[in-house]
C-alpha cells in the first residue's frame, strides 16, 4: 500500500519525472505528445504535438510581433508623406494602438492556453510513467473516449462554454481594464493617432486631480441614490403586501393584478411615459397651471433636487410591485402557530410584525437586497431614460447633476470619448459593488445560517 501510494502520479514531481523518466517521457518536456505516441495513444499523442507545433508557428510568424509591440503600443503615426515617384502627398497607414493592445493580449491569452496545455501533457506523461511502473495496463483512444463521456463528461461538456467565456468575456474584460492604464482620450484616437501606457495616472487624476470634482460628487450621489431606491421600494412594497394581505380586504386578488400590471409595462416604456408627464410643458404642470394651484411650471425634471426627489419617486412606482410580490410570498408561508402563540399570550399586530413577522421578512430578503442595491448603483436605465443625468453642471466634466457613475461611464465614451476615464470608472465601480456585496452578504444571517 504504501509503495502505491509513493507511485501516485500526483507524488511525483514534473523534475522527477524528467530524471528518472524513460526516452518517450523526458522527450514530452521538448515535444508534447511524445510519450503518447510511443504507448500508442495517437490521436492524444498527436493533438498535443500539433497544438505545439501550430503555437509555434504562430509565435514565429505573429506572436513575437505582438508581444513586441504591446510594449509601445505602436510608434508609426498615419500622415501624410510626398511619395517622390508620384510627386504628390500620399496617405502613409500608421499603426493602430487599439488593434495592437487587442492582439497582445489576445498573444498573452494563447500563451497562457498553450502553457496549460503543455502541464497537460506532462500530467498525462507522468501518468503513463506510474501506470508503466506499478504494470498496469495503458488506457487506449477508446478507453479514453469512454471516460469522456462518462466520469469526466463534466470536463467535456464544459470545454465549448470555457473556450467561449475566455474568447468573448475574459478577453474583452482585460482590453476594457488595460484602457485604463493607457492615454486613449479624444486627444489620442486610432487609427490617426497613436495612445501609449501612462501607468496608474488616471487613477490618480479621477481620485485627486481634476476629476475628483466631478467623481465625488458624482459618488456620493450614486450612493445616496443606491440607498434610497433600495429602502423605499422594500419599506413601501412591505407595507402594500401588509395591507392587501389583512384579513377582510375584499378583492385581493384584483389589488395584486393592478399592481403587478406595471411589471407587465417594459420598463422604458414608463420610464419615458413618467418623462412626458413630468415635462415643464407636460400634462401634470399643466393641469396645476389651469387650476391655478401653481403659477409657474414645476421643474420636475431641470431642477437639480426636484429631478432627484422625481427620480427616487418614480422609481418607486416600478419597484414597489417586486417586493409587495416577494414580500406576499414570504406572508404566505409564515408559521402560524407562532403567531397564534403571540396573540394568545397578548401582543398586538404592531409587536408581531416587529418580532415576528420583519424579522422573517428580512432573513428571507436579506440577500435580493443587497442584489437590489448593487442593481441600484448600476441602474442605467431609470436614470438615463428619465433625466438624461440632467440638469447640466458646468462645474461637472461630462456629468449633470442626477449622472450616477454608469451613466457617467456612458458619456465619457460616447459624449467625450474619454475612453481611458470610463474604463478607470468601470473598474471603481467593480470594485465598490465587489467589496459592499462581500461586506454585506457575509455578515447577514441568511449567510451565516446557510
Amino acid at each position: 500500500m504504501a509503495q502505491k501510494a509513493n507511485t501516485h502520479p500526483n507524488k511525483i514531481t514534473f523534475r522527477t519525472l524528467f530524471v528518472k523518466g524513460d526516452l518517450p517521457t523526458k522527450l514530452s518536456f521538448f515535444l508534447m505528445g511524445t510519450a503518447n505516441l510511443c504507448n500508442k495513444q495517437i490521436p492524444k499523442g498527436l493533438i498535443f504535438l500539433l497544438s505545439e507545433l501550430l503555437f509555434f508557428f504562430w509565435l514565429i510568424r505573429n506572436g513575437v510581433t505582438a508581444l513586441a509591440m504591446l510594449q509601445t503600443l505602436g510608434t508609426k503615426k498615419q500622415g501624410l508623406m510626398f511619395d517622390e515617384k508620384l510627386g504628390i502627398e500620399v496617405l502613409q497607414k500608421g499603426d493602430n494602438s487599439m488593434l495592437i493592445l487587442l492582439f497582445g493580449i489576445a498573444a498573452i491569452l494563447t500563451c497562457a492556453l498553450m502553457i496549460y496545455l503543455y502541464v497537460i501533457n506532462l500530467k498525462s506523461a507522468r501518468k503513463l510513467y506510474v501506470l508503466k511502473q506499478e504494470n498496469k495496463p495503458i488506457p487506449t483512444t477508446l478507453d479514453d473516449l469512454k471516460s469522456l463521456l462518462n466520469e469526466r463528461f463534466h470536463a467535456t461538456l464544459m470545454t465549448i462554454p470555457l473556450l467561449g467565456v475566455l474568447l468573448f468575456t475574459i478577453l474583452p474584460l482585460l482590453y476594457m481594464i488595460s484602457i485604463a492604464f493607457t492615454n486613449y482620450d479624444h486627444n489620442h484616437l486610432p487609427p490617426k493617432q497613436l495612445f501609449t501606457w501612462v501607468a496608474f495616472k488616471n487613477f490618480g487624476n479621477v481620485i485627486t486631480g481634476d476629476m475628483a470634482s466631478t467623481f465625488f460628487p458624482v459618488l456620493i450621489w450614486t450612493l445616496i441614490w443606491a440607498v434610497l431606491a433600495t429602502v423605499t421600494c422594500f419599506i413601501f412594497g412591505v407595507i402594500l403586501a401588509l395591507l392587501i394581505n389583512t384579513k377582510g380586504i375584499k378583492g385581493k386578488k384584483i389589488w395584486r393584478t393592478l399592481f403587478v400590471l406595471t411589471m407587465a409595462v417594459p420598463q422604458f416604456v414608463s420610464l419615458l411615459i413618467m418623462r412626458n408627464l413630468l415635462n415643464d410643458a407636460g400634462p401634470i404642470n399643466s393641469t396645476l397651471l389651469n387650476l391655478g394651484w401653481i403659477h409657474s411650471a414645476i421643474p420636475f425634471l431641470t431642477d437639480p433636487t426636484w429631478a432627484k426627489v422625481s427620480i427616487i419617486f418614480v422609481n418607486m412606482w416600478i419597484g414597489i410591485p417586486v417586493t409587495m410580490i416577494i414580500t406576499t410570498g414570504i406572508l404566505q408561508n409564515l408559521p402560524t402557530d407562532q403567531i397564534e402563540a403571540a396573540r394568545i399570550d397578548g401582543a398586538n399586530s404592531f409587536q408581531i410584525f416587529r418580532s415576528i413577522t420583519f424579522p422573517q421578512i428580512l432573513f428571507v430578503m436579506m440577500p435580493s437586497l443587497i442584489q437590489q442595491l448593487v442593481g441600484n448603483i448600476n441602474n442605467f436605465n431609470v436614470i438615463y431614460l428619465l433625466t438624461g443625468g440632467g440638469p447640466t453642471n458646468s462645474n461637472f466634466y461630462g456629468a449633470g447633476n442626477t449622472d450616477l457613475l454608469v451613466t457617467w461611464l456612458y458619456k465619457l465614451t460616447v459624449d467625450t470619448m474619454d475612453y481611458n476615464l470610463a474604463s478607470v470608472i468601470g473598474i471603481l465601480i467593480f470594485i465598490l459593488s465587489a467589496i459592499f456585496s462581500l461586506a454585506a452578504y457575509t455578515r447577514t444571517n441568511s449567510f451565516k445560517e446557510g
